[in-house]
């Protein structure tokens, strides 16, 4: 079982810490009686979802032995405005994949995989959330190997 405690810092400060000490810090912004001095908890759940799926589609690369140097989710999520409580009813993930010679249908693979089959977070959104993903794949300029000052060739 998951434990988080969530202490009150004041105004609509909140500071959320797990068994680890792991801390996180949620507030509101100034118009709303907050102080900004965090993420508001709707920025922490799209946070918690690209972290989710970003460690799944590593996860996936690595076994399918892709040379992946970097990975960065950008997540934007639409809230509806027309009632309460104020839930995301469109969310996008766009999928910015840094490696040497990485198969782009590996990424939409590990994607997909990850969307429909490991991502808790993801699972957690009901139909009525529209999620849609995008992804690019950026050339890294050398070989894992030689970045390490191996040449692949000296085995």
């Amino acid at each position: 079982m998951d434990t988080v405690k969530v202490r009150w810092g004041g105004e609509r400060s909140f500071i959320a810490r797990d068994a680890m000490g792991h801390t996180v810090v949620m507030d509101a912004k100034a118009a709303y009686g907050g102080e900004d001095s965090g993420m508001r908890p709707m920025e922490v759940f799209l946070a918690g979802l690209a972290g989710c799926t970003g460690m799944d589609v590593i996860s996936i690369l690595e076994k399918k032995r892709q040379d992946v140097r970097g990975l960065e989710i950008v997540v934007e999520g639409t809230q509806r405005e027309d009632e309460y409580p104020r839930i995301y009813v469109d969310v996008h993930l766009h999928y910015v994949v840094t490696g040497y010679g990485v198969d782009p249908a590996a990424v939409a693979r590990a994607i997909e995989l990850s969307e429909e089959k490991y991502c808790s977070v993801r699972g957690m959104l009901g139909p009525q959330v529209a999620v849609r993903t995008s992804y690019e794949v950026i050339e890294a300029p050398l070989p894992r190997q030689a970045v390490s000052g191996r040449d692949a060739t000296s085995a």
